[in-house]
C-alpha cells in the first residue's frame, strides 16, 4: 500500500474508536489525523470536503473519502480482504449477512439508548453540563430490553453473528465501554451472564487495547 489511510477525528470520539479498532484488527496502515471539536475545525470548509455533515471520523484512502463509521469499518474489512483478521466481515454471503443484522441491530437499538448514557454519564461532567435524570432512566430501561435479547442470543452462539468474533461485536466497543469504564453502568452488562461473557471477551481483544491507550494518550 502506497500511503497509509488517513482518520480524522479525535480517539475519543466513539465513531472514531470504531474506525481505528477495526484498522488495527485487519492491520492496516493509518495516520491518525487530529482534529479540535472545540475549536470548531470539524466545521471548516476543508474538513466539510470530506465529511459534509460536519462531524467525525472522515476517512481517506488516497483518492477515495468516506464517513459514517460503520460503512468505513465494512469497506476497510471490503477493500483489503486478505490483511489481519480476514473474517472479520465474513467470507461469505451468509456470514455477511449475519453479521449485517447484528451491525444494525447495534446501529439502531443499542446505539440509541447507549449514546443517550454515554454522553450524560460520561461527557456531561466533563463538560460542565447538567445530567437529566429522567433521560437517564428513560434509556436505561431501553438498554436493558436490548441487553435482554443479546443475552438470549450470546446463550446460543460465541459472538453475536456466531462463533467468530466479527464487526457485529466490534461496533460494539465504543459505547460500552464508556458505560463500563468512565459511566459506572457496568452492571447492565455484568448483570447478565452471557453478556458479561461476551464483554468479557471481546474487551479484552488486543486491537481494542490499543484503541483504549490512544484514548488515553489523548486526555
Amino acid at each position: 500500500m502506497a500511503t497509509p489511510v488517513k482518520v480524522h477525528g479525535p480517539p475519543l470520539s466513539t465513531a472514531v474508536s470504531r474506525v481505528l479498532a477495526c484498522l488495527i484488527e485487519k492491520d492496516v496502515p493509518f495516520q491518525l489525523i487530529p482534529v479540535n471539536m472545540a475549536k470548531g475545525e470539524h466545521k471548516s470548509p476543508d474538513f466539510l470536503k470530506i465529511q459534509p455533515f460536519g462531524q467525525v471520523p472522515a476517512f481517506q484512502d488516497e483518492a477515495t473519502s468516506l464517513f459514517e463509521s460503520r460503512a468505513i469499518c465494512r469497506y476497510i474489512c471490503e477493500k483489503y480482504p486478505e490483511k489481519g483478521n480476514k473474517g472479520l466481515y465474513g467470507t461469505n454471503p451468509l456470514a455477511k449477512a449475519s453479521i449485517d443484522q447484528w451491525v444494525e441491530a447495534e446501529g439502531q437499538s443499542f446505539n440509541p439508548p447507549s449514546s443517550v448514557l454515554v454522553f450524560q454519564l460520561a461527557f456531561a461532567p466533563r463538560m460542565k453540563l447538567k445530567q437529566d435524570p429522567s433521560l437517564i432512566s428513560q434509556n436505561e430501561a431501553k438498554l436493558e430490553k436490548v441487553l435482554d435479547v443479546y443475552d438470549k442470543r450470546l446463550g446460543e452462539s460465541r459472538f453475536l453473528a456466531g462463533d467468530d468474533f466479527s464487526l457485529a461485536d466490534l461496533s460494539h466497543l465504543p459505547n460500552a465501554h464508556y458505560l463500563v469504564n468512565a459511566a459506572e453502568r457496568g452492571e447492565l452488562f455484568t448483570s447478565k451472564k452471557n453478556v458479561e461473557r461476551w464483554w468479557g471477551e471481546i474487551s479484552s481483544r488486543d486491537s481494542w487495547k490499543k484503541v483504549v491507550d490512544m484514548q488515553k494518550q489523548a486526555t
